[in-house]
């Protein structure tokens, strides 16, 4: 069993907030207290938008010593709390129910929440979470597996004391993922109405990241144009673009991963091609300029030059704020994908070849974003009736032939 870091009531923690410049979290909180078994000072800090943020933490922490948790286990992540206690959080399962939940912890959970304290985690974070992993058009039993083993370590952590009550018993994503089920039957529902909505979109989620970066709005652009996936528009590499013809490959998509972001084949396991239009290309020159002359640097990188994930986009650019201001409160990331195969459709592209650049498998999927035209409906049927009316109109009988005498 693992051992759960407890301090004795009436250590004294000491306290305190740095205000450290030029960084993405200026405030620093700090606290500090003496372990009295191992005889050594520990200290653990976190950086912070706000002082009133770093007061807050700090006050969770004091909170959780005085229930007579240490520092370092309040703040412990999820991830490194899982890997110590999963063997206790499985225990009981047959080894056919534990391969799936362990796959679903390793690619679903730890990308998603990992990086966050067991004790920040709450009923509000699972839910967006969940939402996204239905987004992403996981299975039905692939969900459901990822839920029940993060009930089972954050129930786990209910019985150490780190957390009261156990916030990932969530109910109701069986109607959540039939929602999403629903919108996918009618994906043109999902897309933004025109180009100048797009625009409006990139400007507003640039102004609200840190440091105004544009290139979250090339990305936004470049998604939306191109009907791909965020993590195709990271994994695009300069080498993949053909400025004669613009024309991109796309190659490979960059997903999370146990460690990190990684770059895999696309979801097709194909390369595709994908038309870039005119109204991006000086953007996309000026992102291959940037990049340099090695055809396999990025095309596009968040401000430090590291990779982009839908969630990486999310969190850098308060999206959710952002899209509920615009009147977008509908909208994801993946919504853009939609957005430009909407508008590759509505533009008269013929569906064999909408589904080449959509990568789909199914041309069932490529007929969703058909325009419903209800003119040209009832004209095919009116041409159909017209058809069988002549099939079904009687037969003129031959002339009689008139012999002469």
């Amino acid at each position: 069993m693992a051992h759960i870091e407890t301090v004795p009531v009436g250590v004294r923690l000491s306290t305190d907030v740095e205000y450290r410049p030029n960084r993405a979290n200026p405030y620093r909180a700090r606290v500090r207290w003496f372990d009295p078994t191992t005889k050594r000072r520990k200290s653990v800090s976190e950086g912070k938008d706000s002082e009133e943020e770093a007061q807050a933490w700090i006050q969770t922490i004091i909170e959780a010593a005085e229930a007579g948790l240490s520092p370092s286990m309040a703040t412990m992540k999820l991830a490194d709390y899982g890997e110590t206690n999963m063997e206790l959080a499985l225990r009981g399962l047959e080894l056919k129910t534990r391969d799936p939940y362990l796959s679903g912890w390793r690619v679903r959970v730890v990308p998603a929440l990992g990086h966050l304290p067991v004790r920040m985690i709450t009923n509000g974070v699972i839910d967006r979470t969940v939402q996204n992993w239905i987004a992403d058009e996981h299975g039905r039993s692939t969900v459901k597996n990822t839920i029940a083993v993060l009930v089972r370590v954050m129930e786990q952590a209910v019985r150490d004391g780190i957390i009261k009550v156990n916030p990932a018993r969530v109910t109701g994503w069986q109607k959540l993922y039939k929602q999403a089920e629903d919108e996918l039957l009618d994906p043109r529902a999902l897309a933004l109405p025109g180009w100048e909505a797009l625009v409006e979109l990139a400007d507003a989620l640039v102004a609200a990241s840190h440091g105004e970066y544009r290139g979250w709005g090339e990305v936004v652009l470049f998604a939306a144009c191109t009907a791909a996936r965020i993590g195709e528009v990271s994994g695009c590499r300069v080498g993949d673009i053909d400025t004669t013809n613009w024309i991109w490959t796309v190659r490979r998509q960059t997903t999370p991963a146990p460690g990190g972001l990684v770059d895999k084949g696309t979801k097709g396991k194909r390369a595709r091609q994908v038309p870039i239009i005119e109204e991006i290309r000086p953007l996309v020159a000026q992102r291959i300029l940037a990049a340099g002359p090695d055809p396999d640097a990025r095309m596009f990188t968040g401000p430090r030059g590291g990779r982009i994930s839908t969630a990486v986009l999310r969190d850098a650019t308060h999206w959710d704020d952002v899209v509920l201001k615009l009147g977008y409160e509908h909208l994801r990331r993946h919504d853009l994908r939609h957005t430009g195969l909407t508008w590759f459709a509505d533009a008269g592209v013929q569906v064999h070849v909408l589904r080449k650049i959509a990568g789909h498998g199914s041309l069932t999927t490529t007929q969703r974003y058909l325009h419903p035209d209800v003119h040209k409906i009832t004209a095919a049927g009116a041409a159909l009736s017209a058809h069988l009316s002549v099939l079904r109109a009687p037969r003129s009988l031959p002339s009689p032939i008139v012999v002469a005498r």
